[in-house]
């Protein structure tokens, strides 16, 4: 076994991704992560001193993924930009990327990525006193959507099968029926992200 590094920080986050990738979060342990690296147990201690710290880690990792590049680019550029991210992050770690709806997500990486959508809001127009609930708004739809494209929540025919099973108990569906089939997800999505820009710019 060997010892860890004060750099090795990283490497303990990319071999916790990767045990989770391939088998789950119930598969996530130090022991697991310590097999992974080829140090002891006790060696991870030094950076995570338990599971808890390893999870609020792995929303460090995930976070430091959306960032926007730089400061460049308008306003909503920059905030679609952090929404594609989220979602491309979604699908790559679906596994891992609940942890961003139910952990913390003040870490300096966090702390980055809402500071970068407070700007952006900022140079929309966005009062100040308003600007943290749109940020909240945002951030909701845009990971709420990522967490039920790659978790089962959407499917092209999750709106059609309930229409088929409602019977008399959904008029409404029936009367969709021809528009409750998603196709293309994409446009979907970059449909939703336009309907808030026009929502944030009168705000």
């Amino acid at each position: 076994m060997r010892k860890l590094k004060t750099s090795r920080q990283p490497e303990i986050l990319d071999a916790a991704l990767a045990i989770a990738d391939e088998r789950g979060l119930d598969a996530l342990s130090m022991r697991a992560v310590a097999e992974r690296v080829g140090v002891t147990p006790m060696a991870l201690y030094g950076y995570f001193r338990n599971k808890d710290e390893l999870l609020d880690g792995l929303v460090g990792r995930l976070l430091a993924e959306l960032a926007p590049a730089g400061p460049g680019g308008s306003w909503q550029e920059r905030l679609t930009a952090v929404a594609q991210a989220t979602r491309r992050v979604a699908r790559e770690h679906p596994s891992v990327f609940p942890l961003l709806l139910f952990r913390s997500s003040v870490t300096p990486d966090g702390v980055r990525v809402v500071d970068a959508i407070y700007q952006a809001l900022l140079e929309a127009g966005v009062p100040e006193a308003e600007v943290p609930r749109v940020e909240r708004l945002v951030s909701t739809f845009v990971l709420g959507f990522a967490v039920s494209e790659v978790n089962g929540r959407f499917s092209g025919t999750s709106n059609a099968s309930r229409a088929r099973r409602g019977g008399e108990d959904a008029p409404a569906h029936r009367r969709l029926a021809e528009h409750l089939t998603v196709d293309d997800w994409d446009a979907e999505f970059a449909a939703d992200l336009a309907d808030l820009m026009r929502i944030i710019r009168p705000v």
